[in-house]
């Protein structure tokens, strides 16, 4: 019964794959995508679109997410300091798993924990053709809803698609960043054929200690052009390793002048690393029986394997980030192993070397069928996913080894996902100024879990869900240069893979739910494009961290009834005069809950205490995001060749790191620069990037841990991380252990290309 699903879905496509005897235009590089994912300037959804241009000048080593910076409602951060690693990016606040990402319509997001790990595709930048960012709701896609955002990118055309072409790149910066790519296409054969390929390696040692990254990839692609169907397979791979700075650092050393303690890092064990592999497999299909008709199918296949290695100590100071020993356990009977006996003493502690494993399998088949007329657009699609991921635990070493062997399993669990959903889209022009859109789509999922998790307890459950989601939009244009737009969507989104494992039977999460509605203006001239949104996302059952623990002592997040995101964005470019151009946005929010109950470790009775808030700011949402970037052009021609200058800009209002509006859990905003440089000359391209120009000192990221404590066996104010522990005034006990993830200052990359 787990494959009905994709087998009936792959058979509906086969049935309308059947080729038609009607003429048609040839297909063409660009018609591959499963374009459904994406919305036109007549969308009433707000959006934006990255070009390859765009792209590639700021493509000199740092993850994608970096690039994305300057887009309207973003803000991004990095583990290492260095834009390369571990990096994340937030929409309208919303995080990762809040954010649907496609690659040519594929479904990119973990399907467990719903993030995205942009280090598994590195380098995937010098081989996207464009980027589209739709804010809000969103159009239906192929994943799993968007809560805050959508970022589809394609791959699928090129520029050079017609001709053969070669491509040399080097970049290298500050904390021996350093990025080499190779990149060579044969244009069109027999004006049917084509095929690319892309070499990657990028390496670094990060800003902070110990965070270094070896990151290799590879992307390939082929074409088969012809009149009524064309076919192409893509196949890219990405092996990281990745050590590890995922504790942050203490607010007290960041305080510290000196440039030790600014790069800190607790994890000292060299070894401490992610080491994954994951592999992706693409076959689309497109075919166009009429004009009037299109079928887009792509069939695809994600194999990920990897794990993460750890050193468990049984000192104190070893188990701060392993945290082993709040569940009651020794160390032994935590790893399924006996108790040692020398000499008469009983030894049930050890010093050891963990490894966590992800072993995973991602295949399904997305599919649409577009007809067209003169003043309507029909688009009938779906997908049906499965996710297939096995979890489990090795001990490699140990001091005491005690029954073990080497990479004795001390957990193992697997989970099976099924993913199926069905949408209609209807685009209908009344007249020629006004438009309407219906977007409907029913998803349904299977969920299912089995085995035993890392604390010991039985993950046995099976989550059934089906969600239906409309939308529904108008576009008017008022005359040749402006139009105003209006949305509203619904968006359902299931709980994540701890949701349901950190859960009991008698607590079980909520799936959570999405009311956007958006009005927007667009002018368009020959030198000044300017776009307002005003949004209001009205949340229910919103998942959020609130303290409360489970019954082993993990924190659970928890649904609360009520939430909002409210703002206006504005986003424009404009041409100051013949060689300076300007384009800037910024965002205006309130980003609310309206009541929860918080929990707070009490170390004193080894219980919680329960705080109520009410109408607090939602963690990591500043009210103020604005980005600016001031080029000029002094050089364009074909005998001197082109030289841009950048002047780049971001500003990022306070946030908080909790849901409490804590002044004490608040992080600064910060305000950076960076300076651009850019010269082609024929096929050589040079360039340079100062980033963080005046050496701004600034946080994008921490966690925060909250107890009471008034006795005095233990001196909290003795560990690093609780240095900065200022007290709560409601609370003269209150303690708060802050890490934060400090971002490298001024730093810089140069670069080479050469096009052959």
């Amino acid at each position: 019964m787990k494959y009905n699903y994709i087998l009936l879905t792959i058979g509906v496509v086969s049935f309308f794959s059947v080729k038609s005897q009607t003429d048609s235009s040839k297909i063409t590089l660009d018609e591959f995508e499963v374009t459904t994912t994406r919305v036109g300037e007549k969308s009433p959804v707000a959006h934006e679109n990255i070009s390859k241009k765009e792209i590639e000048v700021n493509n000199h080593g740092v993850d994608l997410p970096i690039l994305l910076d300057q887009a309207t409602s973003v803000v991004t951060t990095s583990d290492a300091g260095a834009g390369v690693g571990y990096t994340g990016i937030r929409i309208r606040g919303s995080d990762a798993t809040r954010v649907n990402v496609t690659v040519n319509g594929i479904p990119f997001n973990d399907a467990e924990s719903q993030g995205v790990y942009w280090v598994n595709m590195p380098d995937i930048s010098s081989s996207t053709n464009d980027i589209q960012i739709q804010r809000g709701v969103g159009a239906s896609t192929t994943g799993a809803s968007a809560f805050g955002a959508s970022i589809n990118l394609s791959t699928l055309s090129t520029i050079n698609s017609n001709k053969p072409y070669g491509e040399i790149s080097s970049s290298y910066g500050s904390f021996n960043s350093l990025k080499n790519t190779f990149k060579v296409g044969t244009g069109l054969i027999d004006d049917k054929w084509n095929f690319e390929g892309r070499l990657s390696k990028i390496t670094s040692d990060g800003f902070i200690d110990r965070s270094s990254s070896d990151l290799r990839s590879y992307y390939l692609s082929g074409s088969y052009l012809g009149e009524k169907t064309s076919i192409q397979a893509v196949a890219f791979s990405g092996h990281e390793k990745t050590h590890q700075a995922w504790y942050g650092i203490p607010l007290s050393l960041l305080n510290n002048n000196s440039d030790s303690a600014q790069t800190y890092n607790p994890y000292d064990y060299d070894n401490e690393i992610d080491n994954y592999q994951q592999s992706h497999y693409q076959l689309h299909f497109t075919n166009k029986p009429s004009n009037k008709l299109k079928l887009n199918a792509s069939f695809h296949y994600t194999r990920g394997k990897g794990y993460f290695e750890q050193y468990v100590g049984s000192e104190f100071n070893s188990t701060m980030y392993n945290g082993d020993y709040s569940y009651g356990k020794d160390l032994f009977s935590y790893y399924g192993l006996d108790d040692l006996i020398i000499s008469g003493d009983t030894i049930s502690q050890t010093n050891l070397i963990r490894r966590r494993w992800l072993d995973n399998h991602f295949y399904g088949i997305v599919y649409s069928l577009e007809y067209s007329e003169d003043q309507f657009q029909l688009i009938l699609g779906g997908g049906a996913n499965q996710y297939l991921g096995a979890h489990y635990g090795e001990v490699i070493w140990a001091q005491y080894s005690s029954n073990g062997n080497i990479r004795h399993r001390y957990y193992d669990n697997d989970a099976t996902k099924n993913d199926v959903n069905f949408y209609a889209k209807f685009n209908y022009d009344i007249s020629s100024n006004f438009s309407t859109y219906l977007d409907l789509q029913n998803r349904f999922i299977s969920y299912d879990f089995v085995g035993l998790d890392q604390n010991g307890s039985d993950l046995n459950q099976t989550a059934k869900l089906s969600f239906f989601n409309p939308k529904a939009g108008f576009n008017f244009i008022v005359n040749t240069n402006s139009s105003v737009y209006g949305f509203a969507g619904i968006g359902n989104k299931e709980p994540s893979r701890d949701d349901f494992t950190e859960s009991t039977s008698n607590n079980r999460p909520k799936h959570e739910s999405l009311l956007d509605i958006e009005f927007g203006y667009r002018y368009n001239s020959e030198k000044l494009s300017l776009s307002a949104n005003i949004y209001n996302m009205q949340y229910k059952n919103q998942l959020i961290l609130t303290g409360e623990l489970n019954d082993v002592g993990y924190a659970v997040r928890v649904n609360v009834p009520d939430s909002y995101r409210r703002g206006v964005e504005f986003t424009g470019a404009v041409k100051l005069m013949d060689k300076l151009t300007w384009s800037f946005n910024t965002t205006l929010s309130q980003n609310k809950i309206a009541s929860f109950n918080k929990f707070v470790d009490n170390w004193d009775t080894y219980g919680l205490d329960e705080e109520k808030y009410s109408n607090t700011d939602i963690a990591f949402s500043p009210s103020i995001i604005a980005g600016s970037q001031l080029i000029f052009s002094p050089i364009n021609s074909l005998e001197l060749g082109n030289l841009d200058f950048a002047f780049i800009s971001k500003y990022v209002g306070e946030q908080f790191i909790d849901n409490t509006s804590s002044y004490f859990a608040k992080l600064d905003d910060y305000f950076v620069h960076d300076l651009r440089i850019n010269y082609t000359y024929r096929r050589i391209e040079i360039s340079a990037w100062v980033r963080n120009l005046f050496n701004q000192n600034y946080i994008s990221n921490a966690w925060i841990y909250r107890f009471n404590y008034s006795g005095n066996a233990i001196d909290p104010n003795d560990w690093s991380y609780s240095n900065y522990n200022n007290s709560e005034e409601s609370n003269s006990n209150r303690y708060n252990q802050i890490g934060a993830f400090n971002q490298a200052g001024i730093n810089f990359f140069v670069g080479l290309k050469f096009r052959f």
